[in-house]
């Protein structure tokens, strides 16, 4: 049995600060006024991932709710909570979405990046990124980059801009930081598959 990294997903307790990988991807957060409360929402790239990331929000206690937008996509939300306002506070700057300062990602991270966002593909594995916020793009890559996955910016169906990272050692150590498929993931679409 392999040894675990120290950023893999399952080397430490789960915490609310690991949905900061819906927002590596399309995913936004909001506050609700003046309030102390936030709330994260996410267009799902693929809605039959709507009932495995719904239960992977459970399992951090975080109840979400499924909704249809008028064009027919998915929405995955939470109820505006007190323990998301970190999140909101350290990814936006005014109303616009922006990186935390010193960000770092690591395998919970990405696991939630991948569920929500990823994607085999044939050169690689994408990881879907948001069109809105395209200053993220770069210092995302960077993030990954110190983790030894360099990716590279491309587009994925749809012409969605995604970072993909590519290479037989990059795609084994993505897959040792996201660690196994959760119920209700097609196999083929984890990146453990990505070859």
């Amino acid at each position: 049995m392999p040894q675990l990294s120290l950023f893999s997903a399952q080397a430490r307790a789960e915490r609310v600060a690991d949905l900061a990988g819906l927002l590596c991807g399309p995913a936004q957060v909001v506050r609700f006024g003046a309030s102390a409360t936030a709330r994260l929402s996410i267009v799902l790239p693929q809605p039959q991932r709507a009932d495995a990331l719904t239960a992977a929000c459970d399992t951090y206690g975080i109840e979400t709710e499924l909704l249809a937008t008028a064009t027919g996509a998915t929405v995955l939300r939470t109820a505006f909570r007190h323990d998301l306002v970190p999140l909101a506070e350290s990814w936006t700057r005014g109303a616009i979405k922006a990186l935390p300062a010193s960000f770092e990602v690591d395998g919970a991270m990405l696991r939630f990046w991948a569920l929500a966002a990823g994607r085999r593909e044939h050169t690689g594995y994408a990881l879907a990124l948001d069109p809105h916020a395209s200053h993220t793009h770069a210092p995302l890559a960077a993030a990954l980059g110190r983790l030894g996955l360099q990716a590279g910016l491309c587009g994925v169906r749809g012409g969605a801009p995604a970072l993909r990272i590519s290479g037989a050692k990059r795609l084994r150590r993505l897959a040792e930081l996201v660690g196994p498929p959760p119920a209700g993931v097609d196999v083929v679409e984890w990146p453990a598959h990505a070859q």
